[in-house]
């Protein structure tokens, strides 16, 4: 089973985010890591820019496929992992801790509700692999 932290929340396109106050920092979960393989590049917005929730903010693309990542919540981009340039691999090894995307400044921190708990995205990815 993958890794799935209880103080993440989770989206059903497999990204994760942790917030604290009003700042999100997102990046995908272990089990979207492990069904890539591996990360070969990855595709990250630059400070500043602004997405609505659900809009495409930037892709990786592995061995076997590219695939976009979804802004969770709406917000501006405060700070960028441009680590990822260089070892794009860290999404792999470390995906909620080096390997972490962007940070977002939220514009309404009531969207955080609508996230999924560890509990909620453990239950989805079993769905989904029952389908």
């Amino acid at each position: 089973m993958s890794n799935i932290p209880e103080e993440l929340s989770y989206t059903k396109d497999h990204e994760w985010v942790r917030i604290k106050g009003d700042l999100a920092t997102i990046g995908i979960t272990d089990h979207a890591q492990n069904q890539l393989g591996d990360v070969v590049y990855v595709e990250l917005p630059k400070v500043g820019d602004k997405f609505e929730s659900s809009e495409p903010f930037g892709s990786v693309e592995s061995v076997k496929a590219v695939s976009e990542i979804y802004m969770p919540i709406s917000g501006a981009v405060v700070e960028v992992n441009d680590a990822l340039n260089d070892a794009p691999e860290k999404v792999n090894e470390d995906p909620y801790g080096s390997g972490w995307m962007i940070v977002v400044r939220m514009d309404d921190s009531a969207q955080a509700d609508s996230l999924l708990s560890s509990i909620e995205y453990e239950d989805y990815i079993k769905s989904e692999a029952a389908e």
